[in-house]
């Protein structure tokens, strides 16, 4: 057993695991060893915030961060000095015990939920060695340490971070399923510990980080061999293992250590900028309040100063200037609810009711993958209202990232790809363009785009995914089918038959197609289970032909021998030769007819790929019959048409990285025993590493390129046996390093990929989503300027800029491309002097031109487009003004060859400068960063697993539904937040200000005309729910209006809705509304007899009608569920006082509320008194009306400047116009056309809101209909 040297250095190892890990075997021997293992964390996982013991003073502690909780509680603590006493102690205390039981037990709720979970979990059961009894032994996860030996079997989950030590697959593979992890369902292959014996070793390692790919340390044996280790080597908890019977790992991280626990971060939490723009409300409320004290302190101060021969009981003793002081404070208790900070909590209960409509609503429901939209951030749903830029990914985003096999050109290309003559000789050179894939499919769901004419004009794509049939070009089949030739064709190819160089790169392309990959093969059956190999099974067909065909070097070149001119040999020659000719096209149609007969064989198989240009390139191999059959970590099965079955000797997998942006596998050759590597990647790579001639390829790059495919360059190299094993060695050392592994490995794969043959180019489509044009143009007419991030070629992403309509046919195209600083400053300086020009030439256009056009926002404009290596200078510091300047003035914006960090930087550099509002969507994990960065970040739960999904504020299925979440769902919660926080603000200034008033008549000693029980209630309770109701039902306009008129989400886009003016608008009212609550009762009742509390009933009937009332006028939505709630709040408010009035004798002393209310309500003066004052109070409101549409139905309303929408003169008349038009419409009245049509007319005479009018008119056809 492996032992320390220096036993007592115990306490240097502690601090030497500050800096890494060591772990050996539980059943070590050695004591240090076992000490230093119980030093680690279990397997127990504790989620829950709270124990039985800790929950009442930690979620105590944790409330009092809150500054709305402290305030309660100083007022309650404040009202317990009897100098500032305002009512009594016990009543103060209610709005703070209530506030503080209804969140704890929102915690202690969901803290239970979490227990419920890490309990089941935690009992999971897994099989663990025994010392004891030297045997595996179930044992629960919570059970599970570090050193322990694990052996877990197929589909179950990994308990613990775990170093792979013995797979029963002969290879020493075992394939993980991280869906559980990051959402990809495609399988991950790791591999056991090389060079490992019986395991008496000890490891080191790196400390627990969250890093999931990656993964450093070495296994040191008893003999002081090292070998390294790597995150190919670890099993991840919450994966699953397949394909593999039995693995066992010893535990290297458990529990709260592993790298799941530390990704684990739950729901996302920020702050929304109407949050932010709330508190400096709040703080003008703060400011409001010391005022009024003040204004009461000073008043009680000189109220007794002047008191001459008082008439009844006052403190003498105190100085007038103390009794102010005293009364400040007892003034700051009175009006406590001023600060409306329960407007907070409200806020959250809101914005959970909008996310719960968000999640359900089924428009955003995607039954196809029985997906729902994810609402992950739970505080900022109204941000989504107000979104001004809009960063968006290309592949799988706005595409749908399911990729199918178009086209495919080997070795160069012919100069007319189908319109050739007849005559046509083809070149020695010429390759093969396929000409128009189809693909077929089962559970077709056929969407109709149109696109420009130079976008997928060539090409009917149909996806399926479950299969994909690639019909093969006959042409190309015919060129396959000579490897089964008994004889070698013309060498020049000028008979019509293949030469034998063609014949070798097109078997050598497609080959590499089939190889040149990660994919796991499996069978419907068994879709987890990898297909095993089975020995080759090879027709009969001439192999050697074939051989001598592969066997020609690197060149490809060979030389034939002539036959012996002799008459009689030569006719029966030129016989068998036709006789061959003549089978061997029988042969030809009967592979091409062959096609669908195999096919079935070939269904049999299930691909599973790390990525949809993978599978869509295995599956076009298999089309021409170059099938993929099984995979093991040392060789591939393989069928070649007219061959069969050919096993080829895998010798190394070269991965994908995004550094070399390629992959290359290191194969022996089946037909010529020769070392081959296939490398496929980048065009941009490739064909800068590869020495054969590419200028026709290149042509056709461009060519799919601006047919919108996806490119992928194939290449070769063939390498001699001496050359193959000096890499070897280096490839090996890199490999078991233990340093600068990953430099070494890069730098090994650089010096093997070099002096590459180019084999080919493919054209891959990936057509766009459904209804992302429509999308687009949608949010363009809504003032949301769409800008495109991807890593794709230039033409390609403006091939997409055009199908997605991003890019019009009349808008004028800005290309940057260049290679220096200097180079960049200088073409942004002249971009600039062309926009400025440019811009005024448009404007002249515009004007002179049609106006409708230029309405609905595709009048002629600038689009930029700049690449990736012209990006890094323009986001220099010294650029980037110049770079943001041009950029504002352009319709869109399109990066392009763009890295994740470009993303995230370009994002931030428009939301910081700019200070706009910011949403940036994406589907994969280079869209990460990019997310993070902006106001609002949306993942799609696409084909490239879930990391841009759990990154994310909001998960969506596809990029159509933006349209909905933010032209309706954003709209809608900006608008009933911004109105219930004006409401709120209202209310509370409202009714403070009645305390307030009367203060002027009782010397301000801080009395009141109501019972303490009222006036706790009155907001806490009888006014509390409507607000709530009302900020997740109402709907200031329909949700079809809304899709139909997205320039009007232009109002919450430039915050119309919640401006600053409109809290001193709202506080005017509510100062209004309160003067005539109280001076109309004190009028009516004057020189009566009444005492306070018959003086304050009619002031606090008629303060919740109104504030109820106010409710009603300020909504646009009423249903059963409104009315219910006002019904309630009212009947709550009357049966609590009439109770209060009859049963309670002594429940607010000093004052005695016995029989008061029902006194005050059995006489009509009350009655009249309550309905006047409801009507003055509330007459502004009626003087303004505006429309209401719901449900159908064309209604008035009353209109108010505080309500959302369009606001002004203007908006009303639009809403009314446009509503009036609609229905008009619906009815076919004419006359009721006409008129509508007047109204809008009459509303574009205003100036700030003309431009939005005309985009509306223009889209509705307004004006033509007038005219």
């Amino acid at each position: 057993m492996y032992s320390l040297k220096c036993p007592s250095r115990l306490h240097s190892t502690k601090e030497h695991l500050r800096k890494k890990r060591t772990v050996a075997p539980s059943s070590t021997e050695n004591e240090e060893l076992s000490q230093l293992l119980k030093l680690y964390k279990n397997n127990k996982i504790r989620t829950t915030k709270y124990s039985l013991l800790s929950f009442l003073p930690k979620n105590l502690f944790e409330q009092l961060h809150r500054f709305a909780n402290v305030y309660f509680i100083f007022l309650a603590a404040l009202n317990f000095f009897t100098v500032v006493e305002a009512f009594q102690p016990e009543i103060a205390l209610v709005p703070i015990i209530l506030v503080l039981t209804v969140t704890a037990v929102k915690d202690i709720w969901e803290d239970y939920r979490r227990f419920k979970s890490d309990h089941f979990i935690n009992r999971l059961v897994c099989q663990v060695y025994s010392r004891c009894q030297k045997a595996y032994i179930d044992q629960c996860w919570k059970d599970v340490r570090v050193g322990d030996f694990v052996r877990l079997s197929c589909n179950e989950i990994i308990p613990a971070d775990m170093l792979l030590l013995y797979s029963s697959d002969p290879r020493g593979v075992c394939y993980i399923e991280t869906a559980n992890l990051d959402g990809e369902t495609n399988l991950k292959q790791r591999q056991v510990v090389l060079d490992l014996p019986l395991f008496h070793s000890r490891i080191e390692c790196e400390n627990p980080n969250n890093d999931l790919s990656r993964f450093r340390g070495y296994m040191e044996h008893p003999n002081g061999v090292r070998v390294g280790l790597h995150n190919n080597n670890l099993l991840l908890r919450s994966c699953t293992i397949r394909n593999t019977e039995t693995v066992v790992g010893i535990v290297v991280y458990a529990g709260h250590e592993t790298k799941a626990m530390m990704n684990n971060s739950g729901p996302r939490y920020k702050r929304s900028h109407l949050e932010r723009r709330l508190n400096t409300d709040v703080l003008w409320c703060v400011l409001l309040l010391i005022i009024m004290c003040l204004t009461g302190a000073i008043g009680h101060g000189l109220w007794l100063k002047n008191l001459k021969d008082p008439v009844f009981e006052v403190d003498g003793e105190t100085s007038p200037a103390l009794a102010g002081f005293y009364v400040f404070w007892t003034m700051i208790i009175v009006l406590q609810v001023l600060i409306p900070i329960s407007l907070y909590v409200s806020i959250e209960i809101v914005k959970l009711g909008q996310i719960y409509f968000i999640h359900n609503d089924l428009a955003l429901y995607n039954e196809q993958l029985d997906s729902r939209i994810q609402c992950r951030a739970l505080n900022i749903t109204e941000d989504l209202g107000r979104i001004q830029y809009l960063f968006s990914d290309k592949t799988g985003t706005l595409t749908e990232n399911k990729m199918v096999f178009r086209r495919c050109s080997i070795y160069g290309s012919e100069e007319e790809e189908e319109d050739q003559p007849s005559n046509h000789i083809q070149p020695r050179t010429s390759a093969f363009c396929s000409r128009v894939v189809r693909i077929s499919l089962t559970h077709t769901h056929t969407h109709t785009h149109t696109h420009t004419p130079s976008c997928f004009s060539r090409v009917c794509v149909c996806l399926s995914a479950q299969a994909r049939e690639v019909v093969p070009d006959p042409e190309l089949v015919r060129k396959l089918s000579w490897l089964c030739s008994p004889t070698l064709p013309l060498s020049d190819g000028s008979s019509g038959t293949p030469s034998s160089l063609e014949v070798t790169y097109i078997t050598d392309f497609f080959l590499a197609l089939a190889i040149c990959n990660s994919v796991v093969v499996s069978s419907p059956s068994q879709p987890r289970h990898m297909v095993t190999l089975s020995p080759p099974l090879i027709k009969g067909s001439p192999r050697s032909f074939t051989s001598r065909l592969f066997a020609r070097g690197k060149t490809g070149s060979c030389n034939f021998s002539t036959p012996t001119n002799s008459t009689t040999d030569g006719s029966e020659a030129s016989q068998e030769s036709n006789l061959e000719t003549s089978n061997l096209r029988q042969e030809e149609e009967d592979v091409i007819r062959g096609v669908d007969s195999e096919s079935d064989s070939d269904d049999e198989l299930l691909y599973e790929a790390e990525s949809p240009d993978e599978a869509a390139l295995v599956h076009a191999a298999q089309a021409y019959h170059c099938t993929l059959r099984g995979r093991s970590a040392e060789s591939l099965l393989v069928d070649l048409p007219g061959i069969g079955s050919l096993a080829v000797q895998l010798l190394h997998i070269l991965p994908f990285d995004s550094n070399r942006k390629r992959m290359s596998v290191v194969v022996r050759h089946p037909l010529s025993g020769q070392v081959v590597v296939y490398t496929k990647g980048a065009d941009s790579v490739i064909m800068d590493l590869s020495e054969t001639p590419k200028e026709q390829t290149q042509k056709h790059l461009d060519s799919y390129a601006r047919d919108g495919l996806r490119t992928l360059c194939i290449s070769k190299k063939i390498l001699e046996e001496e050359e193959y094993e000096v890499w070897l060695k280096r490839q090996l050392l890199a490999e078991s390093s233990i340093e600068n592994r990953e430099e070494l490995l890069l730098e090994s794969a650089q010096r093997l990929e070099t002096n590459l043959t180019l084999l080919g180019t493919t054209g891959i489509v990936d057509r766009l989503q459904e209804e992302v044009p429509e999308t687009i143009e949608a949010l363009q007419r809504a003032g949301i300027k769409v800008w495109v991030l991807t890593g794709d070629k230039k033409e390609t992403a403006i091939n997409i800029a055009y199908a997605c309509k991003l890019l019009r046919p009349n808008d004028q195209l800005l290309t940057a491309s260049c290679g220096s600083k200097d180079a960049c400053a200088a073409l942004l300086e002249q971009l600039k002097l062309e926009v400025q020009s440019g811009e005024g030439s448009l404007t002249v256009l515009t004007a002179a031109g049609d106006h409708e056009e230029s309405s609905l926002g595709s009048a002629a404009g600038f689009v930029l487009v700049i690449d990736g290596r012209t990006l890094d200078w323009a986001l220099q510091e010294e650029l980037k003004s110049d770079f943001l300047e041009l950029s504002c003035r352009c319709n869109a914006v399109i990066c392009c060859r763009s890295t994740p960090l470009q993303k995230s930087q370009v994002v931030r550099l428009v939301r910081d400068q700019l200070g706009v509002m910011t949403l940036a969507v994406g589907d994969g994990a280079n869209d990460v960063s990019m997310i993070q960065v902006a106001d609002v970040g949306i993942g799609i739960s696409g084909q490239e697993g879930m990391q841009a999904v759990m990154s994310s504020d909001f998960a969506i299925s596809r990029f159509k539904h933006l349209s909905k979440l933010l032209l309706v769902h954003g709209h809608w919660c900006y608008s009933r937040l911004a109105n219930m926080i004006l409401y709120f603000i209202y209310k509370n200034v409202m009714y403070v200000n009645l305390l307030f008033w009367y203060q002027f008549f009782c010397g301000f000693s801080g009395s009141v005309m109501s019972n303490s029980w009222v006036l706790i209630l009155f907001n806490l309770l009888f006014t509390s729910v409507p607000p709530l109701i009302f900020g997740v039902l109402d709907r200031d306009t329909p949700a079809d209006t809304l899709m139909e008129l997205p320039e009007l989400y232009r109002v919450a886009q430039t915050s119309k809705v919640y401006v600053p003016y409109m809290f001193w608008v709202t506080v005017l009212d509510a100062f209004y509304q309160s003067l005539v609550c109280f001076f109309v009762p004190y009028f009516a009742l004057a020189g009566s007899d009444v005492g306070a509390l018959s003086f304050g009933s009619p002031i606090n009937a008629s303060a919740l009608l109104i504030i109820l009332l106010h409710q009603v006028i300020e909504s646009r939505t009423l249903t059963w569920i409104h009315m219910l709630v006002l019904v309630l709040s009212g009947g709550s408010y009357f049966g609590f006082v009439l109770l209060f009035s009859l049963f309670c004798v002594s429940c607010s002393p000093p004052t005695n509320p016995l029989g008061v209310e029902t006194l005050q309500m059995s006489q009509p003066l009350f009655y009249i008194v309550c309905a006047l004052t409801t009507v003055m109070a509330l007459l502004p409101r009626y003087t303004h009306p505006r429309p209401h549409v719901h449900c159908g139905k064309f209604t008035h309303k009353t209109y108010t400047t505080s309500g959302a929408g369009v606001p002004g003169e203007v908006g009303r008349l639009l809403i009314y116009g446009l509503t009036f038009f609609k229905e008009a419409r619906r009815v076919k009245k004419c006359l009721h056309i006409v008129t509508a049509v007047m109204i809008i007319m009459k509303s574009t005479l205003a100036t700030e809101e003309v431009q939005i009018l005309q985009s509306v008119l223009a889209h509705r056809r307004v004006i033509q209909l007038h005219t």
